[in-house]
């Protein structure tokens, strides 16, 4: 496989499937947070895309874009999120993933669309949900939306569902990617500080609420590998067991750099 990339996704997905499947390009390069509302960044990823998606159209090959199944493409009403459903996009990133989304549709090519839900792991940038609520726990002050959820996806999920997709010939489709078990934010701060032993003062943004919801039959009839992973009430345990350590690293790193 062929990774356009170099970030947090591009080194997972190259590490797990560097060499497999051939015919295939991934493409993990673009805007990656659902903040983003750089049009200079926009332009820049939908550069690279269409340029993808030109080579692979000339090479009969399958390009991989990497679009989100956050609030940004699906609203926070609780709607379950369906690929073949309507969609809102709430702000300017999820309006560029879902016009470049589009672009795949039409180009000629071959195509895969991955709606990717928040992905947690080690190397993930540090605007980042966990990255940012460490850090703020760690200097004193988190601001906490009290009514927020985020679907939180251990990024070691993402190759094997890749693979598999790939390995079935799975071509000219989006699927939702996501833990389909949307997490309140108060209770990722509410475990932040009592593993760091932290009482940090957390102020509360007054704003409506927000749930997102991703509908998960496509994947899960495409990959049924994935309804057998267990996202119940100790999977954040499981992704602060496995991850916290880096993020204090890190959170280390840019204090002494500052």
């Amino acid at each position: 496989m062929e990774v356009v990339g170099s970030g947090f996704l591009a080194r997972h997905c190259t590490a797990r499937l560097g060499a497999a499947h051939p015919e295939v390009v991934l493409i993990a390069a673009g805007v990656s947070t659902t903040a983003a509302a750089d049009t200079a960044e926009f332009d820049r990823e939908a550069a690279l895309v269409g340029e993808v998606l030109r080579r692979c159209r000339a090479d009969g090959r399958t390009a991989v874009f990497l679009s989100t199944s956050s609030a940004a493409i699906y609203g926070a009403d609780g709607t379950p999120g369906r690929e073949d459903g309507p969609v809102f996009p709430l702000n300017a990133y999820g309006r560029h993933k879902l016009a470049l989304e589009r672009v795949c549709e039409l180009s000629g090519a071959r195509f895969l669309v991955l709606r990717l839900t928040h992905l947690v792991g080690d190397g993930q940038q540090p605007a980042q949900l966990l990255p940012s609520l460490v850090r703020g726990v760690l200097d004193g002050v988190v601001t906490v939306h009290p009514e927020a959820h985020r679907d939180l996806l251990d990024v070691r999920h993402v190759p094997p569902v890749l693979d598999a997709l790939c390995a079935a010939g799975v071509r000219d489709e989006v699927v939702n990617v996501a833990s389909g078990v949307p997490i309140p934010v108060p209770a990722v701060v509410a475990a932040l500080r009592r593993r760091l032993d932290a009482d940090p003062e957390v102020r509360a943004l007054s704003r409506p609420p927000q749930l997102t919801r991703v509908d998960l039959a496509k994947l899960h009839r495409l990959v049924p590998a994935f309804a057998e992973h267990d996202f119940g009430p100790g999977y954040l345990d499981d992704l602060l067991d496995r991850y916290l350590h880096s993020y204090l690293l890190t959170s280390t790193v840019d204090f002494h750099s500052g």
